[in-house]
C-alpha cells in the first residue's frame, strides 16, 4: 500500500507540473458563472410573471430543479472529462514513452502502480464533482430559494459514477493506446447516457423494451444508473403535479434502482481492478 501511495503522490504532483488543474479551475469558473446567470434570468422571469402558470405545479421549484439536474449533466461531463485526462495513458502511454519502466524495475508491484493511479484520479474527480455539485446547488438557492430534496446522496452518487469512469479509463489504458482508450471511454460515457435517456422516454410512453434496454445499460454501466439515482434524489420528496410535471423533463427527475446499486458498483470496480491486473500482469513492457 505504501508504493501506491508513493504512486498516487507522483500523478498528482506531475497534474500539478502541467498545471491541469489551474485550467480546470478557470473553465470550472467559466461554467459556474454561466450557470448562475441563467439560473438569475430564470427566475427573474417567473417574478415578472412572464412564466406560464398551471394549477397545482410549482413552477419555481420545476424551474430550479431542471436547471439543477442540467448543472449535474453537466458536472458529470467535466468529471468524465478530468477522469479520462488524468488516466488515458497511465498503463500503455506511459510505457511507449519509456516512463513506466524505471518505475517497475524498483521494488514497486504492478498491482500497486494501478491502485496508486486509480486513487490520485479517482480522488482529484470525486472532489471535484461534489465541489461543483455544492456549488451549483447554492447557486440556485441564492436565485431561486429552492434547495435539493437530498443533498448528501446525489453527491456521493456523482463522485462514484466518475471513479467508475477512471476505473475504466484505467483499466482501457492497460489495452488500448492513449487516443484509442479515450474515444472509447468517451464512446461508453455517451452509450450510457443515451441509455437512460431512453429510460425516460420508455416512462413516459410506456415502452417495456426501451426500458428492459435502458435498465440494462444502467447496471452495465453503472456510471448511468448512479446519475440517474442521483437525480432523483434531489426531488426525491416533490409529489402532487409538480412531480408528475419533472418526471417528463430529461433533467428534473428520473428514477432510482434500488439498493443493489451500491453494492453493484463496488463489485463493478473490483471487477474492472481484477481485469486491468490481470492483464497488466500479462503484459511485455
Amino acid at each position: 500500500m505504501s508504493g501506491a501511495r508513493v504512486v498516487a503522490g507522483l500523478a498528482l504532483r506531475e497534474s500539478l507540473r502541467r498545471r491541469v488543474f489551474l485550467v480546470i479551475a478557470l473553465l470550472t469558473i467559466a461554467f459556474l458563472a454561466l450557470y448562475g446567470l441563467g439560473v438569475w434570468q430564470a427566475n427573474r422571469t417567473i417574478d415578472d410573471g412572464l412564466s406560464p402558470e398551471f394549477p397545482g405545479v410549482q413552477t419555481r421549484t420545476v424551474a430550479a430543479a431542471t436547471m439543477l439536474g442540467l448543472a449535474m449533466f453537466a458536472t458529470l461531463f467535466l468529471g468524465a472529462v478530468l477522469s479520462v485526462f488524468l488516466t488515458l495513458g497511465a498503463v500503455r502511454g506511459e510505457a511507449e514513452r519509456g516512463l513506466l519502466q524505471p518505475l517497475l524495475v524498483r521494488p514497486l508491484s504492478r498491482r500497486a502502480l494501478l491502485l496508486g493511479r486509480f486513487g490520485a484520479a479517482s480522488a482529484v474527480c470525486a472532489g471535484y464533482v461534489v465541489l461543483v455539485f455544492l456549488s451549483t446547488a447554492a447557486i440556485t438557492w441564492a436565485f431561486s430559494g429552492w434547495w435539493p430534496d437530498r443533498t448528501l446522496e446525489p453527491a456521493l452518487e456523482l463522485a462514484t459514477g466518475v471513479a467508475v469512469l477512471c476505473g475504466l479509463s484505467l483499466a482501457g489504458s492497460v489495452l488500448l493506446s492513449s487516443t484509442a482508450n479515450g474515444i472509447a471511454v468517451f464512446m461508453l460515457f455517451g452509450a450510457g447516457l443515451t441509455g437512460g435517456l431512453l429510460g425516460q422516454i420508455a416512462q413516459v410512453i410506456g415502452s417495456g423494451t426501451l426500458e428492459d434496454v435502458a435498465t440494462a445499460t444502467s447496471w452495465a454501466l453503472p456510471f448511468e444508473a448512479l446519475y440517474q439515482d442521483a437525480l432523483a434524489a434531489i426531488t426525491a420528496e416533490t409529489v402532487g403535479f409538480t412531480r408528475i410535471v419533472l418526471e417528463l423533463g430529461p433533467f428534473g427527475g428520473a428514477h432510482s434502482l434500488g439498493g443493489w446499486l451500491w453494492p453493484w458498483a463496488a463489485v463493478y470496480l473490483a471487477g474492472l481492478g481484477a481485469v486491468a491486473g490481470w492483464a497488466f500482469a500479462r503484459r511485455d513492457l
